[in-house]
């Protein structure tokens, strides 16, 4: 852990003591976009650096489980961040929605409010002179980008409301982002797919730490249950991978790095 910075906390310091103490019932979980991957105008571009791979293999072999928790479908983060091959790994996609496992994907059928609603947006979007947004169809949730419009975040803030109304028509819930607006099922986010993680083999619900890495709104979720979990005596570090964007994670976070290039710097960093 040299290369490691010094958590600000006392939180963060203690979690990483537990992690070299046990390594073998410790789970590291990551967001894609963002903390493994760099946030572009074409989320279909979004590749991770060629040094993730490698690190999260090499976590994998001393850690209990290494997972990548992301609203993505968990096939399309595998192929970006060319994970296909990492041994061990575990990829929850759509906020734990969809497994990925040793190359097997488990995916339920979209909900049907999200294939309404998705089916309504161009209309939608059309009628509301929303140039620039981009609709990105994530089989189990539907997300309007604003990040290629001349004034992004005015039309992301002209869009939350009618966004918010169609969500609610359909039995959904909006999930704000950087220069995005998700609507998908409710009752999913990566707080409940961190839990699952910690509930299964090989922890059955007591790792010896959780470290979670992440960048955005969406993320909150996930540093809510490394909380929780903290309250009952499981130690974890929170990671944020910095942004002008958002700040709501860095002011929660235990360890602040730059971007993905500070989060794969952790990864290395965290081997025992």
């Amino acid at each position: 852990m040299s290369t490691l910075p010094v958590p600000v906390t006392e939180a963060g310091r203690t979690a990483l003591a537990a992690l070299a103490a046990a390594p073998a019932q410790a789970l590291v979980a990551c967001d894609y976009d963002g903390t493994l991957a760099p946030i572009v105008d074409d989320p279909a571009a979004a590749r991770a650096d060629a040094g993730v791979a490698g690190a999260l293999a090499d976590l994998g072999a001393v850690l209990g489980r290494v997972a990548v928790v992301t609203g993505r479908p968990a096939a399309v983060a595998v192929e970006l961040g060319g994970l296909a091959d990492v041994p061990g790994l575990v990829v929850l996609g759509h906020y734990g929605l969809e497994r990925w496992h040793g190359g097997e994907l488990s995916a339920p059928d979209p909900a049907p409010g999200v294939v309404a609603a998705r089916a309504e947006l161009p209309g939608l979007l059309g009628g509301l002179g929303a140039d620039g947004a981009r609709v990105e169809d994530k089989r189990a949730a539907v997300a309007v980008h604003t990040r290629g419009a001349a004034a992004p975040q005015e039309l992301l803030e002209r869009l939350r409301a009618p966004l918010g109304d169609l969500a609610a028509r359909h039995g959904l819930v909006v999930e704000p982002g950087r220069l995005v607006l998700e609507l998908r099922p409710p009752g999913v986010d990566k707080g409940a797919a961190l839990r699952s993680l910690v509930e299964a083999p090989p922890f059955d619900g007591r790792p010896s730490c959780v470290v979670f890495c992440g960048d955005d709104l969406g993320d909150l979720p996930a540093f809510d249950a490394v909380d929780a979990l903290r309250a009952q005596g499981v130690p974890g570090l929170l990671v944020a991978s910095g942004s002008d964007e958002v700040r709501a994670l860095a002011e929660r976070a235990d360890l602040v790095v730059d971007g993905p290039p500070g989060v794969l710097q952790v990864l290395r960093a965290l081997l025992p």
